[in-house]
């Protein structure tokens, strides 16, 4: 019923003495006794987890076919040479994708280091089943900051 260590995992038919089934796997619910009906049960449900990761399999491809290629644009404050004051995270990314409609989490963003610097950049995701898509990261310069200055200089 669960993955036991050193034993096997979920839904395979194992043998064991039988003080340890009795004593251990029965009343911690981790195994249930062999009989026709249970393996029957257990088909079933295999055939089902089969049928559900097949759906999210296509799920998963159809989102990498709509990321791949993105183009994402990230303000953050820089100084005149182009480093960035605090950083771009694989959270912010994902946050900025999420905001655009694509269900991607932080462990999906694979940043070798966070970007400290204004420019373009290729990042890398890896969604379930292996699947992966690149996406373009743009990061600019905010703009309130020059905006400010030069309207100082005209004034």
């Amino acid at each position: 019923m669960q993955d036991v260590e050193n034993l096997g995992r979920k839904n395979d038919v194992k043998e064991t003495a039988d003080g340890f089934a009795r004593n251990f796997l029965f009343p911690k619910k981790l195994a249930k006794p062999a009989s026709a009906d249970a393996i029957k049960q257990m088909e079933l449900e295999k055939e089902a987890a089969a049928k559900k990761e097949e759906e999210d399999l296509v799920a998963t491809a159809s989102v990498i076919s709509q990321l791949d290629g993105q183009e994402i644009e990230i303000s953050a404050k820089a100084d005149e040479t182009g480093k960035l004051y605090g950083s771009i995270t694989a959270a912010k990314i994902a946050k900025v994708l999420s905001d655009k409609g694509f269900i991607v989490k932080r462990k999906h963003v694979k940043l070798n280091e966070p970007i400290k610097e204004i420019g373009d950049y290729e990042v890398a995701l890896e969604l379930d089943h292996g699947l992966e898509a690149k996406v373009k990261v743009i990061v600019g310069e905010e703009l309130g900051k020059k905006m400010a200055e030069s309207t100082d200089e005209v004034l």
